[in-house]
Formats: structure tokens, C-alpha cells, sequence
């Protein structure tokens, strides 16, 4: 029987021994770091030898820039995004283009030339490479009017770039160590870190923290391995521009001149007569009348000599509007169409003597204008600023969908940015007013957060509209809901009180809007009207003080009653 045991104890005992060396091995398996490399092509998601990855701010960019012929060329969309959203890529007519203060930039594809306003410089390569979906430009062009540094680094090729300044945290290394793809010795390596090499803390974690080298490779390294971080600041030395406005010493107070044609322009006597205080006037001169930028014009050297007389400046609007058959984007999209509308546009002020132009261009779309809209602005400011014309723009109160109309660029470039506070209801809205206090309120605050408060003239309406609500059933007893159709028509500020007076009804004030309200029925209907008058312009003009605001704008002369000058005259100049 001892015979049979003995070979049996010693089978356990080598299985013993076999468990327990696995185990050693599995433990020293488990605390051993990785030796593995990560392949740093596919960690930079480079497929072909052109590219060239981008590391921007110490964050690894998606998008990759392109090595042509010795040079870096990164793509259009990067560099509006991510650098410099003042470059504006006209891909319908394959030409690129940037406004300075005073000047625009342009370069053809594949050109080595480019245009400053109309002076050619050559830059010994191509400045853009057009692709079928996109455009890719020398990056080198790009430094040379955007705020960022940058280092190329080869195997694999990279860019290291930095456009955001300010202070960070850096540390340095103990001893010879890792930088891995992620916190953990079994994670692949990155790169080899000597004694005393310095890296950029981005974001630390539990025993491990997050840093990128200097040649941008971004990783993790153990927190045993780092000394404690010192806080280091990066400077820009590049200069921006200065831009300048034409801006009057007085307080604007500018009322629409509403012309249908030139006949009426022989009114203008009869029509200032009416006012007070008034050293501004804009009458609705041109528009859009064609697909390749042309304008009609309404406009008369008499009239503005004539209101030159009153000491009355003279800034006509441009708008949008009036031919519905033109379409707006096309001509804002492409550069050949939109430069002709701007030749026009500075051709008319010059030859009739106009001391500004205002700008009025609504009903766009996001979608099908993109930057083109905020380009015309640029392209349009430059010429005016060159020629000494003040340029002002119509804006809608800041909602999101309105946000590419792009009020702080806007306030760079033009001289005065005009809100339109009014048509907080409109035909074929619900019913309510048109313009509410608090909603006029909240409209100066929002483009105050993109424009400087003296650059800012708060419209004004001297309409309102009268709401009729039309019962679409009848009710068969008191609990049944009642639908109604509801439509409006505007009216003058002289008009809706001889018709609340006609249906003898009452006025009541209503904190809340800032205005007096009636209500009547009328032929079965339900009428109701939110009243433009001087009690609620006052509480509009008001808010001028209280901003400080470059002024105030109404909509439109005719429509309102004389007894509102007083008001205005009170708050304005």
C-alpha cells in the first residue's frame, strides 16, 4: 500500500509546484508594465503619407491637414471653426477671402497670388488647394492674420498648435518613465520621457495623470513619476487690429422714411414739418431688384439737399424685402454678385451725397446664407469706412435662430447696430403686442452681450396692430371651448384711437407690457389691441438712459401722433 501512496504524493506535489509557479507568474504577469508600443500613425489616425495630424490646444483634432509639396495646408472648415472665423470660402467661385479693418484679402485656387483690395502680392505658392467638397489653405497664409504658433514634428508628421493663452500647469519628471495611451501599466506606450523632461498637466486621475509632451503626444503617465506642477503662463505676441467707427458727438434720433416713389420724395417739407428733434432720416431708397446684385433706386439730390438745410443727415435703407422674385442667398453666396451689390450700394451714397446707408436685410435663412450675410457686412463696412459713410444695421431682437446674423462681428465692422423692437407679434401670429416692455427690454440686454452700448440704436414702432378674433363654432352651452380665427392689420398711432373711441371702448394701463389696452367686440368678433402711444414710447425711452444707448429709431413717420415728439425730444438730445 506505501508503494501505491508515494507516487500519488508526488504527482500532488508537482501540481503543487506547477499551481504555485503559475501563480507566481500570473502575479508577476499582473504587476509587470507593458512593454507594447502603440503605433503612433494610428494613434494620430494617419492613413497615407500626406497627412498630417493637428494637436491643437493640447487636444488632438479629428480633422487632418494635408503636406503638399513641402508645405502645410489645413482644411477651410478647421480654420473657420477652430482659428479664424474671418476667413470666408466662396466655394461657388473657388476663391478665398478676408477683411481686415480697412482692406479685403483675396486669393484664387491654385494661385500664387492674392489681392490686397487691389494690389497683387505674390507668395511663391499656392495659397489654396481646392478640393471637390472642400478647401485646403496654406497654413503659413493663415498665420499671417490669425493669433496662434504652431511646430511641426515629423514621424509621424503632426502639427503642434496653440491659439488659447493664459496660464497652465506643467511639472516634471523624476526618473526615467512612460507616457501611455491610458492610465494603467498595461496600457500601450506612447513615448519615453527622460529624468527631468517637462510635460503639460491637462487632467489628473487616480494615480495617474493626464499630460502632453512637447512634440503633442498626449497621454497618461503615474503619478509616482512627477513632480508637484508650477504654474507657467503663455503670451501672445501677436498684434490684432484696431478697428474704428464713424460715430456722431449727438445722440442719434432717426425715423424711417417710408418712399414707394420718387414722387414722393417732393414731401419731404411737409413730412419734417410734423417733427421735432429729428437729425437723422432714413428714407426706403433701394433694394434688391435682381439676381446679379443690381438695385433699384428711389433716390433724390434734392431731398437730401434738403434735409441737408434742416441738419438733417440722410441714411437711406438698403433692403431685401421688396422684390420677392430675386433670391438673397444666391447673391449673398457668391462673391462676384455680392461685390456688385456693394459697388452699387457705395456708388449711390457717393453720388447723391448720403451721409450713411442703413442696412436691412431680413427673412434669411441660416441654411442657405451661412457666413455670406456677416461677409457683405465686412465687404460693405470697408467701403463705407473708406469713403467716410456711416453704416448701420438692422437687426431682430438675439434669438438663436438669428444668432448667424452675427452681432458682435457686426459691431466690429459697422458703425451703429440698430434693434428692431418690434414685431414681438406679427401678422399671422398669435395675438399680443408688438412690442412689450419687458420683451424690448430684454432685447437691449441680449445685444448689449455682443455690442458695445454706444454703438446701439433701440427702433421703435409708431404702429400697432388690432387683433380680431372670429369665432370658428358657435358655443351650445358655457363650458363648451370656443376656436377662434385670428388676423390683424396695423394701424397708426391717430388711426386705432378714433376707432377705440368709435366703439366707445375703455382703456386700461397693463403693468406688465408697458402699454394701455382695449377691447371691444365687433360684428360677433373679438378685438383687442395693445396701444402704441406716448406713454408706452416713454417707458421705450427710457431705456436709453439706462443702457446708454447711441440712440433710438422709429418705424415710421406718418404714422405717428405730433404729441409723441414731446415725449421724444425729452429723452433724445
Amino acid at each position: 500500500m506505501k508503494k501505491k501512496v508515494i507516487p500519488v504524493l508526488v504527482v500532488v506535489a508537482l501540481i503543487a509546484i506547477i499551481v504555485g509557479i503559475m501563480g507566481i507568474s500570473a502575479l508577476i504577469k499582473k504587476y509587470t508594465p507593458s512593454k507594447d508600443w502603440q503605433d503612433l500613425s494610428e494613434y494620430y489616425h494617419l492613413s497615407s503619407p500626406d497627412q498630417v495630424a493637428i494637436v491643437l490646444d493640447r487636444e488632438l483634432i479629428d480633422t487632418t491637414a494635408k503636406m503638399i509639396n513641402g508645405y502645410i495646408y489645413v482644411d477651410y472648415q478647421f480654420v473657420h471653426d477652430h482659428i479664424n472665423p474671418r476667413f470666408y470660402w466662396d466655394e461657388n467661385e473657388n476663391i478665398l477671402l478676408y477683411a481686415t479693418a480697412r482692406e479685403l484679402i483675396s486669393a484664387e485656387a491654385e494661385s500664387n497670388r492674392y489681392l490686397i483690395t487691389k494690389s497683387p502680392v505674390d507668395f511663391g505658392r499656392p495659397i489654396v488647394k481646392a478640393t471637390s467638397d472642400s478647401a485646403y489653405i496654406d497654413l503659413d497664409f493663415v498665420k499671417e492674420y490669425s493669433d496662434f504658433t504652431y511646430e511641426y514634428v515629423a514621424d509621424p508628421s503632426r502639427i503642434v498648435m496653440t491659439s488659447r493663452w493664459g496660464d497652465y500647469e506643467v511639472a516634471s519628471v523624476k526618473r526615467k518613465t512612460n507616457v501611455r495611451v491610458k492610465g494603467g501599466i498595461k496600457s500601450p506606450i506612447l513615448a519615453e520621457l527622460a529624468e527631468k523632461a517637462s510635460v503639460t498637466v491637462l487632467e489628473k486621475e487616480e494615480n495617474w495623470t493626464k499630460v502632453m509632451t512637447d512634440d503633442g503626444i498626449i497621454g497618461y503617465v503615474q503619478d509616482t513619476k512627477l513632480s508637484g506642477t508650477e504654474t507657467q503662463t503663455l503670451v501672445s505676441e501677436y498684434k490684432p487690429e484696431t478697428f474704428t467707427h464713424i460715430t456722431r458727438d449727438f445722440e442719434i434720433c432717426m425715423a424711417w422714411h417710408q418712399v414707394l416713389n420718387r414722387t414722393a420724395n417732393g414731401d419731404i417739407a411737409s413730412v419734417l414739418t410734423s417733427t421735432k428733434g429729428l437729425n437723422v432720416i432714413s428714407p426706403t431708397w433701394f433694394y434688391l431688384n435682381d439676381n446679379e446684385g443690381g438695385l433699384m433706386n428711389l433716390a433724390s439730390s434734392d431731398y437730401v439737399n434738403y434735409c441737408h438745410s434742416q441738419n438733417i443727415e440722410v441714411w437711406p435703407s438698403v433692403n431685401n424685402l421688396e422684390n420677392r422674385d430675386v433670391d438673397s442667398a444666391y447673391v449673398l453666396t457668391h462673391t462676384s454678385t455680392r461685390h456688385n451689390l456693394v459697388n452699387q450700394i457705395v456708388s449711390m451714397a457717393i453720388q447723391y451725397n448720403l451721409d450713411g446707408i442703413n442696412l436691412d436685410f431680413e427673412a434669411l435663412s441660416p441654411q442657405a446664407v451661412g457666413d455670406s450675410y456677416i461677409q457683405f457686412v465686412r465687404e460693405l463696412s470697408i467701403k463705407c469706412e473708406n469713403n467716410g459713410i456711416v453704416l448701420s444695421i438692422d437687426n431682430y431682437v438675439p434669438t438663436s435662430y438669428t444668432a448667424f446674423y452675427d452681432r458682435a462681428e457686426q459691431a466690429k465692422f459697422a458703425d451703429y447696430v440698430v434693434i428692431m423692437g418690434y414685431d414681438e407679434h406679427y401678422a399671422g401670429s398669435s395675438e399680443g403686442s408688438v412690442s412689450s416692455l419687458p420683451w424690448v427690454r430684454q432685447g437691449v440686454v441680449d445685444t448689449l452681450k455682443e455690442v458695445p452700448s454706444e454703438q446701439v440704436i433701440l427702433g421703435m414702432p409708431f404702429y400697432t396692430r388690432l387683433w380680431t378674433l372670429t369665432p370658428t363654432v358657435t358655443a351650445e352651452d358655457d363650458d363648451m371651448d370656443i376656436s377662434y380665427e385670428v388676423t390683424s392689420k396695423a394701424y397708426g398711432m391717430q388711426a386705432i384711437e378714433n376707432l377705440i373711441n368709435t366703439h366707445g371702448a375703455k382703456k386700461q394701463w397693463l403693468a406688465e407690457t408697458g402699454q394701455n389696452y382695449a377691447e371691444y367686440e365687433s360684428g360677433g368678433a373679438i378685438c383687442k389691441v395693445w396701444i402704441e402711444d406716448s406713454s408706452s414710447a416713454e417707458g421705450r425711452l427710457k431705456l436709453l438712459e439706462e443702457y446708454n444707448l447711441a440712440g433710438a429709431s422709429f418705424w415710421k413717420l406718418g404714422l405717428e401722433k405730433k404729441d409723441i415728439w414731446d415725449i421724444i425730444i425729452k429723452y433724445v438730445n
